[in-house]
Formats: structure tokens, sequence, C-alpha cells
């Protein structure tokens, strides 16, 4: 099945072309796709590559005894209610993290030391299921060069309503205009938002983008954005951290 997509919508930072995207319903070998998911941490050129994205048949949420087996088309949000229905404990952090478990898992997402590889089991993939232990992995990124289909986590009993509400106030401090997420990993023992703020880009705009007044280490469009404005910008704020501090500057948004 044959989606058509239009970036300019579909991805939280609204740029990008309409796309032909295949849905993918069963595991195969799919290596001339690459998966894309809600695309909230993308900025999509207008010469992609073949994206695909997970069908309906890996939406799901299974429990057996302490383990939660979820399919990677299933979305954050989804996962947080089952959590707190079912009195689950620690992935409270989901809060307003948006996008799909499988992006979760590709990008080891989460909030400051919180993340989703401290409660994974293992995952599966064409080649069956793999342990935790197997899989490379560190702040912010995974080296999984294969589709994701499931993520099994363990679990513990003790939904936090407080850490929710903790985590809820986190990300409302973050800008609400459209932005990929956090632009850039930070560095050891730093800070991405701090260093882009000294070096003066805090609030600076090209065309439409801007690194955000309120958080700097968000790149935000501020209506028509474009792909170009945006790839200016994440340059300069490299090269300006490297003069000032040499340290290199990560990219923690996913460019196509």
């Amino acid at each position: 099945m044959i989606k058509q997509v239009d970036f300019s919508r579909y991805s939280s930072i609204k740029i990008g072309p309409v796309c032909q995207i295949k849905v993918i319903e069963e595991i195969g070998d799919y290596d001339n796709y690459t998966i894309i998911g809600k695309a909230n941490n993308l900025l999509v050129s207008n010469n992609p590559p073949n994206f695909a994205i997970l069908g309906s048949n890996f939406d799901y949420i299974k429990q057996e005894e302490n383990r939660l087996y979820i399919g990677c088309a299933t979305s954050t949000g989804k996962v947080l209610s089952y959590c707190r229905k079912n009195n689950i404990a620690n992935l409270e952090f989901l809060a307003k993290l948006p996008g799909t478990m499988g992006g979760v898992v590709k990008m080891n997402a989460g909030l400051k030391v919180w993340e989703i590889f401290n409660h994974i089991e293992k995952i599966k993939t064409k080649d069956g299921y793999i342990k935790k232990e197997e899989v490379e992995y560190s702040y912010r990124d995974t080296k999984i060069d294969t589709i994701v289909y499931e993520v099994v986590l363990n679990t513990q009993s003790g939904f936090s309503k407080e850490r929710l509400k903790e985590f809820n106030k986190m990300r409302d401090n973050q800008p609400q205009k459209p932005s990929a997420g956090s632009c850039f990993k930070n560095p050891k023992n730093d800070f991405a938002g701090r260093l882009i703020e000294e070096v003066g880009l805090k609030g600076f705009k090209k065309g439409d983008m801007s690194f955000s007044k309120e958080h700097a280490n968000f790149l935000i469009n501020e209506g028509a954005g474009t792909f170009e404005d945006a790839i200016f910008l994440i340059n300069l704020a490299k090269q300006k951290v490297k003069e000032k501090f040499d340290i290199n500057l990560e990219e923690e948004i996913v460019i196509y």
C-alpha cells in the first residue's frame, strides 16, 4: 500500500515535499526504505530517500506478566494511557513526547536521564528478537540499521502521578511552535542550549527559521520556514560553538 504524505503538514517542523510512502503491514526485507514514524524529529529535503511507515498491524500493546509487548506503530500517548490505566511505573516520561514507539526506540528517546533503553528487554527485527545487550546504544542514539517491529519492555507496578506532573511541566517549558524537538544532542557535561546562547544565537533568525528565544536548542519554524534556512542555522551553530568552545555539536534532529 502507498500513502501520499505532505511533509510541510505531516512533520513536526512543518517543512518538506509531498512524497509517496510505503505502508508496511508485515515483517520482511525493506532495505531500500527508510522508516519515518510520525516524523517528529525529521528535517526533510526536496530530494529524500524512499520512505516507509509501519501500518496498523504494528499498533498494539500486549501484557504478559511483567512484560509489555508493543508494536512499533503504537503512539507514545497510547502507551502512556495504558500504563496509567494498568498502574505501570517508569514510563511516565512519555508524557507529551510525540511519535511512535519505533521512533522512541531508534532515538533512545526520553527526557534528561530518563530514556527508553532503561526499560527495554529486547526488540524484534526481521531477524527475530534481539536482546538489549546486543544493541549498541547511547544518549539519544542507537546503532540499529534495520526496522524495529516490536519492543519488549520490563515493567513494574506503581504509576506515579507526581512524576507525570513533573514531566508535563518540563515539556510545557519547551517551545510550542513547530520544531523537530531538540536540534542538537547535549555534549558530555554541558548543554547544547547553553552553548548556542553563549555564541549569541538564541533568538537568531534566518528567514522564518530561528533558534527559539525560550530554549536556544529548539530550531523553530515561525511560519514559512525552509529546509535551506534550517540547514544554514544548524551549520552556523556548529561553526560558532566549535570556534568558541572547541566542541563539535552533533545533531539530534535527523536530516534527509
